[in-house]
């Protein structure tokens, strides 16, 4: 099981948009060295949604060749069309990921029944590992609690990124009706209470700039040091707060750029971060300790 700070990777972009390659593997290496546990690639704060197939599995290249093995790669496979998901989780197999990612069907609306089926033909498909993700804010779907419970049965599903509006809650009741199955917060907020709840660990945006500090955290939370884990995640409560002040991944791409690790690059419709934004956010960098 992988456990413990996740990340979920910001995808670099030069200034017209385009994929910079140098810039992805000089972050690979960073989270590398800061002792980050995993990375997802192409996920939400991937910019997953404005990639062609053929970039979204060039990262995910990209990726699991800078890693070399060091850290899993998690690759973003979710899809609202259930054979899309399967091709994209096929391609992320071959190209050498550990596990994969599946967000829940968007839009589209499925029942419960619809998304067990979903997440039941991909499993059936493809043997990698898989973990679900929740979060109805984006999508307009939830997962409920007895649906997860189904899915834990299978066996290549081995966890749930949960970013419900109440995410511990819901992992309190996860953890009641499927109580081995590995939760990780999807809210950097959430993630030290979760993690002293005994979850698995968090995908995380904040560890996009604070990766040492994360792990820190997470590290406490997950071996029950309440005192320890609390104190370190003071001082990433401003960042928690400010990489969300406009839809992710605008301001964790404008933090990076402002600590010299990305170019300024970001692709429509999502726009660079508002100029009024940029002295609190430059803020809560300082009070990490990055910039």
């Amino acid at each position: 099981m992988i456990k413990g700070s996740i990340v979920a990777l910001v995808t670099p972009m030069d200034p017209d948009g385009g994929l910079n390659e140098s810039a992805l593997r000089k972050l690979v290496e960073f989270h590398i060295e800061a002792g980050t546990d995993a990375i997802v690639a192409v996920g939400t704060t991937g910019e997953s949604a404005t990639l062609t197939h053929d970039e979204h599995h060039q990262v995910i290249r990209w990726v699991v060749d800078q890693s070399r093995g060091r850290v899993p790669v998690i690759a973003g496979t979710g899809s609202n069309a259930t054979r899309e998901a399967i091709e994209l989780t096929r391609k992320a197999a071959d190209l050498g990921a550990d596990a994969c990612l599946l967000l829940t069907p968007y839009y589209n609306k499925p029942t419960q029944e619809g998304l067990y089926r979903h997440y039941k033909a991909v499993a059936e498909a493809v043997a990698i590992p898989q973990i679900l993700y929740n979060v109805p804010g984006r999508t307009a779907c939830d997962l409920h609690p007895e649906t997860v419970a189904r899915l834990a049965a299978i066996d290549n599903i081995v966890g749930i990124k949960e970013a419900s509006p109440d995410p511990v809650a819901r992992t309190r009741e996860l953890q009641r009706l499927c109580p081995d199955f590995p939760r990780y917060s999807g809210d950097d907020h959430a993630a030290r209470q979760i993690c002293l709840d005994g979850g698995a660990g968090v995908i995380s945006v904040t560890a996009n700039v604070a990766p040492r500090l994360m792990r820190e955290m997470v590290v406490a939370a997950l071996a029950g040091d309440a005192k320890m884990a609390a104190s370190v995640d003071a001082k990433l409560a401003a960042l928690h707060r400010t990489l969300f002040l406009e839809s992710n991944p605008i301001p964790v791409k404008w933090a990076l750029h402002a600590m010299g690790l990305i170019p300024h690059g970001i692709r429509l419709p999502l726009t660079w971060l508002s100029e009024r934004y940029h002295p609190e956010v430059r803020s809560a960098l300082i009070e990490a300790g990055v910039l």
